[in-house]
């Protein structure tokens, strides 16, 4: 990762070029549909997964990684596409503001703006009433905090969220960070994100920055954690996960102990199909236990 915004700005371009190649042979989906959303700053756009058939889904708003920095629905095209076929429900995608742009909060009051829209408007998304949160590293924290902001602020019920190598609670002196940055995130490129999202040392104490900064998260909804043993990021998401089942949220963590950062997204490693068959099958038990309110006439628009 370059560290500086000329250099960001040009990453982003290489990218785009590299994910629109790859994209060219994609899982085949029941319907995607892009369109915008009321945002906090603005039109946020969307991007819906949906399976094939026309019934009522659970609907998994989803964000990506990329450090708040980079990303898009490019990037998460084929892990989106292909957790909507297993899992079953549709999935929404969420192209949120990034940093150094728009620093914290953006990010998150988009991600919040966009479950309060899926919650409110199911028929838009073919939903059933059912809602769950998920994402990857930088999208796995927006999740988490989310989570914790509808919980603590009587928002959007959320029945269950789904943090993959979430970027929370991450510290230079845990073993993961010793042992293996430079493996996929090196320090240099910690301090870089860190520096392009937070505009203060405040900011990274506030708990809808890092859910690890919450004194009490009872409340929010079930969860799946899900590290990886080479990632720089595992502790930190390890550590959430405990926080979680010490305040009695019903948690379930898998480790993927020989996976990198980011394996979720690399289409040719064999353990991404498993960890996304895996994350599914979680989502699968989460909504289980959760009555579906069905809404007539719940084709997306």
């Amino acid at each position: 990762m370059p560290h500086s915004r000329l250099g960001l700005k040009l990453l982003r371009r290489v990218v785009g070029v590299a994910t629109w190649v790859e994209n060219r042979r994609l899982p085949s989906i029941g319907t995607v549909v892009d369109r915008t959303i009321p945002g906090p700053g603005g039109d946020l756009p969307v991007r819906l997964y949906r399976p094939e058939g026309d019934e009522p889904r659970p609907t998994v708003v989803f964000f990506h990684g990329g450090g708040y920095v980079l990303g898009g629905f490019g990037t998460h095209e084929w892990l989106c596409r292909h957790l909507a076929r297993e899992s079953g429900c549709g999935v929404l995608a969420v192209d949120y503001r990034l940093a150094p742009e728009h620093p914290f909060p953006a990010a998150v009051e988009d991600a919040y703006a966009a479950v309060e829209w899926a919650a409110a408007n199911p028929r838009a998304v073919g939903g059933d009433g059912r809602l769950a949160v998920a994402g990857d590293s930088a999208g796995g924290a927006l999740a988490a905090v989310t989570a914790l902001r509808a919980a603590e602020s009587d928002g959007p019920e959320i029945d269950y969220q789904v943090l993959v190598y979430p970027g929370v609670g991450v510290d230079e002196d845990q073993a993961s960070v010793r042992d293996h940055a430079g493996l996929v995130l090196s320090k240099a490129d910690l301090a870089f994100i860190r520096e392009c999202y937070y505009e203060s040392s405040v900011h990274e104490r506030n708990p809808y920055a890092d859910p690890t900064n919450a004194g009490d998260v009872s409340g929010v909804a079930p969860a799946t954690v899900l590290t990886a043993g080479f990632d720089p990021l595992r502790d930190g998401g390890k550590a959430y996960a405990e926080q979680l089942v010490r305040d009695g949220v019903r948690t379930r963590y898998r480790n993927y102990e020989s996976m990198v950062h980011g394996f979720m997204t690399d289409r040719t490693v064999d353990r991404a199909r498993d960890a996304v068959a895996d994350v599914a099958d979680d989502l699968r038990d989460g909504f289980a236990d959760v009555d579906a309110d069905v809404v007539a006439g719940t084709n997306p628009e």
